[in-house]
């Protein structure tokens, strides 16, 4: 049980939230302890009766079918990729961001009265991934084709269509679209900068910071309107997996030396 919490204690905070949290809210359904109707989100629920829980249990509430493992697995990757990486000691601006994303998930979901909202959730994780990856990465769908990152939340959204959640596929695309392009920018690759018109705001408020322990830690962020701080060069082409350039010169020697 030790080795177990052990290996929990290993995945970045966030990610750990985001699978625990979508165990948490699936798993009592399933087995019947906790009612599903109980989970899904319902305004007047939510507005007259103050069952504000509803709002975090639809982002979660995945799926009664098999299909949740592959659900689970996909949160799981999408999410440590991106904070292992583009959110590498920042889990307080990557949460911080994620909870913008997720009420824009909600918001844009209204119209078409959804009561879940975790696969939308998933498609606009999946999107941003995608594209702040490396140019030229290649992905596989099911196993079946290999094709470039770039087109993979495309190919996911040709299966929503199928399934007839084109919806949820297309307002999770929205909102991963806007995060990248509002917060990110041009950043692409796991050495970039956020460098959107809103990346500023994208910052974790300095109480979310002191949560995750991250006061005083240094921000990539980058701002058009205001600041910009960037992590040196060298610490970026470490993170992009990139070779270090350079000539080492050695520690040299004094005057007089021998």
């Amino acid at each position: 049980m030790a080795e177990i919490i052990a290996e929990i204690k290993k995945i970045p905070p966030v990610t750990r939230f985001l699978v625990l949290s979508s165990l948490g809210v699936t798993v009592p359904a399933i087995i019947g302890v906790v009612p599903m109707h109980k989970l899904v989100f319902v305004t007047y629920l939510i507005t007259k009766k103050w069952e504000v829980w509803r709002v975090f249990t639809s982002l979660f509430f995945g799926t009664m079918r098999l299909e949740y493992l592959f659900h689970l697995m996909m949160l799981y990757r999408n999410s440590n990729s991106l904070e292992s990486t583009h959110y590498e000691r920042r889990s307080s601006d990557y949460a911080w961001q994620l909870f913008l994303a997720s009420l824009g998930v909600i918001a844009l979901n209204r119209p078409f009265g959804s009561m879940v909202h975790d696969h939308a959730f998933l498609n606009c994780l999946t999107y941003l991934m995608c594209a702040l990856a490396p140019p030229g990465a290649q992905t596989s769908v099911m196993g079946l084709i290999t094709i470039p990152v770039k087109y993979f939340p495309y190919a996911l959204l040709a299966i929503d269509v199928i399934n007839g959640r084109a919806s949820e596929g297309v307002t999770g695309m929205i909102v991963g679209h806007l995060w990248w392009w509002l917060v990110w920018g041009a950043g692409t690759g796991a050495g970039s900068v956020e460098q959107g018109r809103l990346a500023g705001l994208a910052v974790a408020p300095r109480w979310l910071r002191d949560l995750f322990g991250e006061r005083g830690r240094e921000h990539r962020a980058t701002n058009r309107n205001g600041y910009q701080a960037q992590a040196p060069r060298q610490r970026a082409e470490q993170a992009a997996g990139a070779r270090v350039t350079g000539h080492t010169w050695g520690s040299g020697h004094r005057l007089g030396d021998h």
